[in-house]
């Protein structure tokens, strides 16, 4: 069946995420209002990536930027390429600090290319939407949050994947710790041993399950609920303030834990006023995202363009 590439520019917004939460390794998430704002238009030829705010001079400005290499498999699926592309990102989520921003640009680039195809949403779905970011990403964990908002739990089936997107109870304060330093995901994981004694896996799926009732309907179960013995502190030696600031907030009842393969850390209770983070770390209280990635058509607003104007970036 043709394409018909639709005419003029669209965009979207997509939220930084946090993902496994402590137990829930490689399937919950959770969305947070920190944003980037992404812009696309078909073109008679060539590919133009303009990149300001966070990874501004280090990312690619052509084929290799990963919202272009999102855009070109959505695009596949859709049915054909476009002659040409003009991307313009406005990135506010930190680059390679375990807050989604590799996540963010993969969605960003699948919505963009469907919503650049006239029929788009008929030819991907918002199903197929989640299954091909999963592909690309390798996991779900962070994908789900950013295209549906809110907590989320993702699995995968031999279809591929899939999520459902629950509402977080009042009571969760989602507050970030981030470094200076930056945090490799394949690094991480490399950490991991290939077995665990069971023991620690059955403690895990327990606290996972628990999490899931602690995050929708009783923040109070909050810091048992986000015990793992599956992933983070194997990671420990790799990061070794991660982990100290993580035990530190735990130590005070505050429910904290590393934010996907860190080096963030993730609090989900307002941590002690007097608790000292040490240096180097920028701390800021963000808001859980309910809605997901938005798209809209148009080029990109003033506002949208300012690298601080839809987060906590200073």
């Amino acid at each position: 069946m043709p394409v018909n590439f639709a005419t003029g520019p669209v965009r979207v917004r997509v939220p930084a995420t946090s993902a496994n939460l402590g137990p829930g390794f490689d399937a919950l998430g959770l969305a947070l209002g920190l944003y980037d704002d992404v812009a696309a238009e078909v073109t008679a030829g060539g590919v133009r990536v303009g990149v300001t705010g966070q990874g501004a001079g280090e990312l690619p400005h052509d084929d290799g930027h990963l919202v272009v290499t999102a855009m070109r498999a959505a695009f596949d699926v859709l049915g054909d390429q476009p002659a040409g592309l003009s991307v313009e990102c406005v990135n506010r989520i930190p680059q390679a600090r375990g807050l989604g921003s590799s996540s963010a640009a993969i969605v960003a680039g699948v919505l963009l290319a469907r919503a650049l195809v006239v029929d788009g949403t008929d030819r991907l779905d918002d199903a197929g939407a989640l299954r091909l970011a999963a592909e690309i990403e390798g996991h779900p964990d962070n994908v789900a949050p950013c295209l549906l908002g809110g907590f989320t739990v993702a699995w995968t089936e031999p279809s591929g994947a899939r999520a459902v997107s629950l509402t977080p109870a009042e009571g969760v304060c989602p507050t970030v710790f981030v470094p200076d330093e930056r945090g490799l995901t394949a690094t991480a994981r490399a950490a991991l041993p290939s077995t665990v004694p069971h023991a620690d896996a059955a403690l895990t799926a327990g606290r996972a399950a628990l999490l899931v009732h602690a995050l929708t309907a009783a923040p109070g179960l909050l810091l048992p609920a986000t015990e793992d013995r599956l992933h983070q502190h194997y990671r420990a030696a790799g990061m070794p303030a991660t982990y100290e600031l993580v035990s530190a907030l735990r130590a005070a009842g505050v429910a904290a834990v590393v934010s996907g393969a860190g080096p963030t850390v993730l609090a989900l209770a307002e941590p002690p006023a007097d608790l000292e983070s040490g240096t180097g770390w920028q701390v800021w209280r963000l808001p859980v995202d309910v809605g997901g990635a938005r798209v809209a058509r148009g080029r990109l607003g003033h506002a949208e363009r300012d690298p601080v104007a839809a987060g906590r970036m200073s």
